[in-house]
């Protein structure tokens, strides 16, 4: 497919999937519904459920798919790993766990925003420090993430296990994906869209670093400074979804291997295709986590898990057979 249409085919599914995931719930308001509510024609309560409730919501999805599927397309160039993932990798999971201890240490908002940078940053600075052997081992990476993502998951019950009783089940449903936090949608909404246009740019020179360290400085590229711009703003959007909407798994692995099977290989094209199929999968997996049970509504980091698991065991079988 031409670049054009793969983008045109992806804007439309997310288009689609933005209107199915602001007409879909529990209270009654059809698709006509929501748009009137949008417009404002509808009735005042009609209008504030669609405004203030399922739109924040829906952009919340929006803005957290895509900036997961970014993170996981730019950690795979970087890595030269095709596992590579925030949640796979373990960054998630420390931006969540030390969010949580800010939290628990009653931190306000700025406490809790610097807890996830700092969880993020220290993952990543773990997993380069552990993987690196001269020059990026796929496996020594992923075998690195593994064990810290068990052991900010252990770091994290046993918080749980300390937290008082009243806000427990909060905290549990929000580290496994909680997308109701109206306030914070249209932050993470500015910073998505902060995120393509900051790292657009930057496409030829993920291109090179995709072929190797050695040929990417062959043709010119500061690769450190490069891998240190690339892993700030990994850190920084991964822990600005992690605060808000909590832990997302396998959206940043899911979303670039299938955008690539549709033909978006360089990272010119792969950068916002991935923006939009990240967008539309957690958009579409909003709507499950809130029709499959209804009126009762699942953690949609456990919809995305459901998704992600097998993809993520097929794609480690696939590289094991390889010579």
């Amino acid at each position: 497919m031409r670049p054009a249409a793969i983008l045109f085919m992806l804007l439309a599914s997310c288009v689609a999937a933005l209107g199915l995931n602001l007409s879909v719930g529990p209270d009654g308001v059809d698709a006509l519904g929501t748009w009137e509510g949008l417009t404002g024609q509808g009735d005042v309560l009609t209008v504030q459920l669609v405004r203030e409730l399922r739109l924040p919501r829906a952009m919340m999805a929006l803005a957290c798919g895509a900036s997961l599927a970014v993170v996981g397309a730019l950690l795979q160039a970087l890595l030269r790993n095709p596992l590579a993932d925030p949640y796979v990798l373990g960054v998630s999971g420390g931006a969540g766990a030390a969010a949580l201890a800010a939290m628990l240490l009653g931190s306000g908002t700025l406490g809790l925003v610097l807890g996830g940078f700092a969880g993020a940053g220290a993952s990543l600075a773990l997993i380069l420090a552990l993987g690196y052997r001269g020059g990026f081992l796929p496996a020594r990476l992923l075998l690195a993430g593994v064990i810290l993502s068990a052991a900010w998951g252990a770091l994290t019950t046993l918080l749980l296990a300390l937290a008082p009783d009243a806000p427990l089940r909060g905290m549990v449903f929000w580290l496994m994906g909680d997308l109701t936090a109206p306030e914070s949608a249209w932050p993470v909404s500015a910073l998505a869209a902060g995120l393509l246009l900051a790292i657009w740019p930057l496409a030829r020179t993920l291109d090179a670093l995709a072929r190797g360290e050695l040929s990417a400085a062959a043709l010119g590229v500061s690769v450190a400074r490069t891998r240190a711009v690339v892993l700030f703003i990994c850190a920084v959007a991964t822990a600005a979804v992690v605060v808000s909407a909590g832990s997302i798994g396998f959206v940043g692995l899911v979303t670039p291997h299938l955008v690539r099977l549709a033909g978006a290989r360089r990272h010119g094209l792969l950068l916002p295709a991935a923006w939009l199929g990240g967008a539309t999968l957690l958009l579409l997996a909003d709507v499950a986590a809130r029709a499959l049970l209804a009126p009762r509504q699942l953690p949609v980091g456990a919809i995305t898990a459901l998704i992600g698991a097998p993809l993520f065991l097929y794609l480690l079988l696939r590289d094991s057979r390889r010579p």
